[in-house]
């Protein structure tokens, strides 16, 4: 035990970063439904909070352990789903070489990385005229917005993912199976 964290919440924080990474890649890479990734990381919070304190067999102790268990694993949870959201953006808009399926028009005439990205967004339907009165007018305009919207994005998975680590150790709180000298005597 350290003075923030129990052993088992340091441990329940590698399996919040196993299970980030697996969530990332099924639903960033393999299957790539973002919904999904955001349903999911307040969900990876709260088991990973409550874990944490259930691997640090927390049965008693100060609500400020718990509470810390907590914190620690989903504070690390939460950072490696919004940095490998970040790495996910990154390498697609790093290696967009404007193929499109021919249904869709064919491929895009543009140079890989953020200028087929500024492509791509410019082809959708209306996709100028949006892209203009966000103040976007050309590659170097749209990746300097591209970017401010995944870091937000990363933010806000950060905190949904840490707050639900939070509410993970609050139900571990409530819920948690007390030790014999807890316990009330049976009346019988």
């Amino acid at each position: 035990m350290n003075r923030f964290a129990d052993r088992g919440a340091i441990a329940a924080g590698w399996v919040g970063v196993g299970m980030a990474v697996v969530v990332g890649i099924s639903f960033l890479l393999v299957i790539p439904i973002e919904p999904i990734y955001w349903l999911l990381a307040p969900l990876a919070g709260v088991l990973i909070g409550y874990y944490a304190n259930q691997r640090s067999e927390r049965t008693a102790g100060p609500w400020l352990r718990i509470l810390g268990n907590a914190t620690y694993a989903g504070l690390v949870t939460a950072a490696t789903i919004a940095l490998l959201l970040l790495a996910v953006k990154g390498l697609f808009f790093a290696a967009d070489n404007g193929y499109r399926d021919p249904g869709q028009g064919g491929a895009l005439t543009c140079s890989p990385g953020a200028a087929c990205v500024y492509a791509r967004y410019v082809a959708q339907d209306g996709g100028q005229g949006r892209l203009a009165s966000a103040g976007v007018t050309d590659v170097s305009s749209f990746t300097a917005f591209y970017w401010n919207q995944q870091l937000g994005t990363a933010v806000r998975l950060f905190v949904v993912t840490l707050g639900g680590g939070l509410v993970g150790g609050l139900v571990f709180g409530v819920t948690r199976p007390r030790t014999g000298s807890q316990l009330a005597p049976r009346q019988t």
